[in-house]
């Protein structure tokens, strides 16, 4: 089939779906459908369920859920409040719902992470028989200056690996058979500057990728088969420019912040980002090549992307094969496809979609 179809949400009200059609044939992208959600929930982070039949977003001070039912039919179900710290969903805090994971294995809840201020707790949701969000079934901690902006799991679903920005450090929970989790331990960012913001794993499970923000480099870890815990293997690889001006000189701030990263459909391959703090300035994209058991074994590209990428600049590889990825951005409220092929990275198609906050996460539905 050479028409795939993509869900694209807001980091601004008004709250919207946007479906995108992409033709790897005639290499084009069009706008199928704006769905209009409920307005004060813009979706800046979704996911689909296990059988892309739900798809869950973070939605402000709401986590919500919607049938998808075809590309362009997607129903709101359900909306809930964060969990936790009840200042969370107070309208006077900046406490925003920020990201989700939903579970591939039964009892197939959904891991949820509020941010910014009182995000101390993870947050987990059982579905209904039909995958819409039911019940805040778990508030589990992590500490109060906690804010996880990425998760992953295993490829098994027993341990689930937290990366917190704000502390500065990465968690590792286990899944019990209620789709609770229990705390197994944490470690330390290599540096205190890190600030871990997401992570990716590699299938074999015995290799985790931690992407950080502020030291803009990606970690590479090693599970410990008999703790669970990650160790770092001391080998890190630059998601911006080595030598390129990385600070204001006027404030001292970060001139760059990276992304995201994910593994390939194959596993051999991973993608990650980083976006820059002023419009004047491109984030970056970056490619690696895996070995076999999870290791990186050369980065290969560190490519410039179109603009800062807001904040987004979210990579988003397709998950029936290797050759292509989504990015998108809310500078401008650019979607881009990119081919990947004999380990070069190329553009084959975009369209810009000019509406408030557009430009988040891309989600591959088929």
């Amino acid at each position: 089939m050479p028409l795939h179809h993509l869900m694209i949400g807001t980091w601004t009200p008004p709250g919207a779906i946007f479906t995108v059609q992409f033709d790897d044939e005639n290499l084009t992208l069009k706008l199928v459908k704006r769905t209009a959600i409920p307005h004060d929930e813009p979706i800046s982070w979704m996911a689909f369920d296990h059988a892309k039949k739900n798809l869950y977003g973070s939605a402000m001070k709401k986590w919500s859920s919607f049938a998808v039912k075809s590309p362009t039919e997607i129903v709101h179900e359900a909306s809930h409040p964060m969990g936790g710290d009840p200042q969370a969903n107070s309208a006077d805090t900046n406490t925003r719902a920020i990201f989700l994971l939903p579970a591939k294995q039964p009892p197939y809840a959904v891991y949820a992470n509020p941010f910014y201020k009182h995000a101390g707790y993870g947050n987990v949701f059982s579905v209904s028989p039909a995958g819409a969000l039911d019940k805040n079934i778990q508030n589990y901690p992590y500490q109060p200056n906690t804010g996880i902006h990425g998760m992953v799991f295993d490829p098994t679903e027993t341990y689930l690996y937290s990366a917190d920005l704000t502390a500065n450090k990465l968690w590792t929970h286990r899944k019990l058979p209620s789709g609770e989790v229990e705390l197994v331990g944490s470690v330390d960012a290599p540096a205190p500057g890190d600030h871990p913001r997401w992570v990716a794993m590699h299938p074999t499970g015995q290799y985790l990728y931690a992407l950080m923000e502020a030291g803009n480099r990606l970690c590479e870890y090693v599970i410990d088969p008999a703790t669970h815990l990650p160790v770092y293997t001391h080998h890190s690889f630059p998601l911006i420019p080595p030598g390129i001006p990385d600070r204001d000189p006027a404030t001292g701030k970060g001139l760059y912040r990276s992304d995201v990263c994910a593994v390939t459909h194959s596993g051999r391959y991973l993608f990650a980002s980083a976006r820059a703090n002023s419009f004047d300035l491109t984030g970056y994209v970056a490619a690696f090549r895996l070995r076999d058991c999870g290791s990186i074994e050369r980065q290969l590209c560190l490519n410039p992307t179109p603009t800062s990428g807001g904040h987004s600049n979210a990579v988003a590889p397709c998950d029936w094969s290797d050759e292509w990825v989504a990015l998108t951005d809310d500078q401008e409220g650019w979607v881009e496809m990119y081919r990947w092929k004999d380990e070069f990275l190329h553009r084959v198609a975009r369209v810009r979609i000019p509406e408030p906050g557009f430009g988040m996460n891309a989600i591959w539905y088929d």
